[in-house]
């Protein structure tokens, strides 16, 4: 029996207190499930989870000699999370050595940093994501200096990974995370 998205959520809170972690894990699994739909419709939930999940043990495991691989050996403990959610997992950062070949696995590595960079920009407008448009997140990904943990270089090569172009990509990401923005609270 595979894990359920349900049993993905309380999994990831078990692991992280932090709260915007937590956020930004919702919202990276939010922009997978929208694209899980489309492109894999029968295994949406694993998509979901693979973004629940990816960064689950980075506050505690940080270190690049660590994160994700000591989630990675928990799943893999497991005996109800799939192959491919814990490759995507893996994928995910570049240093791992494995390479993102699944649709799954690139879109994770596409709508990770972007989701953070969307939310940050969501946060310094009055009105939230409600009406953040995407030519004001292109402006503000050439701001350096804005949200400065945010690899651009990630971002760019994520939307070419799934071979989408980066306003095309932003809008599926902005969409899916407005779509929940009230669960999401952004």
């Amino acid at each position: 029996m595979s894990m359920t998205v349900s049993q993905a959520r309380e999994l990831m809170q078990s692991w992280v207190e932090n709260p915007s972690l937590r956020g930004h894990m919702e919202c990276v699994a939010r922009c997978m499930r929208v694209q899980g739909e489309v492109l894999d419709p029968e295994h949406a939930d694993d998509w979901e989870i693979t973004g629940l999940l990816h960064d689950m043990d980075y506050e505690k495991h940080p270190t690049i000699e660590e994160h994700p691989f000591v989630a990675v050996q928990a799943l893999r403990d497991r005996d109800d999370v799939p192959d491919s959610v814990i490759q995507s997992i893996l994928g995910h950062a570049d240093y791992s050595g494995v390479p993102r070949e699944t649709l799954m696995a690139k879109h994770l590595f596409a709508c990770d940093e972007l989701a953070g960079f969307i939310v940050a920009c969501a946060r310094v407008r009055p009105d939230g994501i409600s009406e953040l448009q995407v030519k004001s997140i292109l402006k503000k990904l050439k701001n350096a200096k804005f949200a400065a943990a945010v690899s651009r270089d990630d971002v760019r090569n994520g939307a070419a990974e799934i071979g989408r172009e980066l306003d095309e990509h932003i809008e599926v990401c902005l969409e899916a995370l407005r779509s929940d923005r009230e669960r999401l609270e952004i």
